[in-house]
């Protein structure tokens, strides 16, 4: 019993790994051959760009709704979403006040919320039909379209105009592959672990394996912060959690209906109260402090340890 729990362990260690191994081969490869192709800056950052910081969440999702197991498939996309803007924004803004523009604070702030709201909304009565996937998706794509009529993308900490490589289409393969099959390490280890540690399947999904996806944003964060560049790494946080709200759900809802635990209700809560207060601390000033990033992170270890108490 100990010596798989060990294993099972060690197989969500390693495919956590394989998560952000493979989205890293995919989204450097694919950006390097979009623009061999002559895609705009615009196209590439809302296709491949916006897929690439999301592949985890999406085969993860995916594959727990093909196994029936939508605790994980949801929990994973609304525990990213709280990692996301709870431990990873308020890292970034333990390192110095986190000041934005304008128009990321406001416009995608209020977005943000919105998308939110809209999962929460339809997953308040514990299941997520077709047709609510359906409306997710949707409003992914206006999104997507008024970004486009915008002539904006979402930003990215990525390698800047690195020349095409010609193995290039071998790493990208090779990187899809690796994220589908991480992905379905980690689902299966996830359950295990559960079940041997008597813990709910949504705890796990919503914590572990949700930080578990997560790994890309952190990474395109902290690069970004490295270099600089706060305002991208604030907007791929934002980003990602609209991607991850609308699309991610929207599309392992279309794939299998989901049904949740009660427990889910709790953390939809969490997720609206912790979006509600990065956006009205964006939209005060234009900033984020540290003592608004510290309350953010002590927030996500009250979360983790009320989610496995339940």
């Amino acid at each position: 019993m100990v010596s798989d729990l060990v294993v099972s362990i060690a197989l969500l260690a390693g495919s956590v790994v394989g998560l952000w191994l493979g989205a890293r081969l995919f989204v450097g490869s694919a950006v390097r051959l979009a623009r061999r192709l002559g895609l705009s800056e615009v196209a590439i950052g809302l296709t491949v760009v916006a897929v690439g910081t999301s592949l985890p969440e999406v085969a993860v999702s995916v594959g727990a709704a093909l196994t029936g197991t939508g605790d994980i498939a949801v929990g994973n996309v609304v525990g990213s979403n709280v990692f996301n803007l709870a431990l990873i924004l308020g890292f970034v803004a333990l390192f110095g006040a986190i000041v934005v523009p304008r128009s990321l604070a406001r416009r995608d702030g209020l977005v943000l919320f919105g998308a939110s709201a809209l999962a929460a909304l339809v997953l308040v009565d514990l299941h997520l039909g077709r047709l609510e996937a359906a409306a997710l998706v949707l409003a992914l794509v206006a999104y997507l379209f008024a970004l486009a009529r915008a002539g904006e993308a979402p930003p990215t900490g990525g390698e800047d105009g690195e020349p095409f490589r010609a193995r290039d289409p071998v790493l990208l393969i090779s990187g899809l592959v690796l994220v589908l099959v991480s992905g379905d390490t980690l689902v299966g280890a996830a359950v295990d672990i559960a079940r041997a540690a008597g813990v709910s399947e949504w705890a796990i999904g919503a914590t572990v394996v949700a930080a578990g996806t997560s790994t890309p944003e952190f990474a395109v964060s902290v690069l970004a912060l490295q270099r600089g560049r706060v305002g991208v790494s604030v907007g791929n946080l934002l980003g990602s959690n609209v991607f991850n709200a609308l699309g991610v759900l929207g599309i392992a809802g279309l794939v299998h209906p989901l049904a949740v635990d009660p427990a889910a209700l709790a953390d939809l809560g969490w997720l609206l109260a912790v979006t509600g207060f990065v956006t009205v601390s964006l939209w005060s000033g234009h900033r984020l402090s540290r003592g608004e990033g510290g309350v953010l992170v002590g927030s996500e270890l009250i979360r983790w340890v009320l989610d496995f108490l339940r």
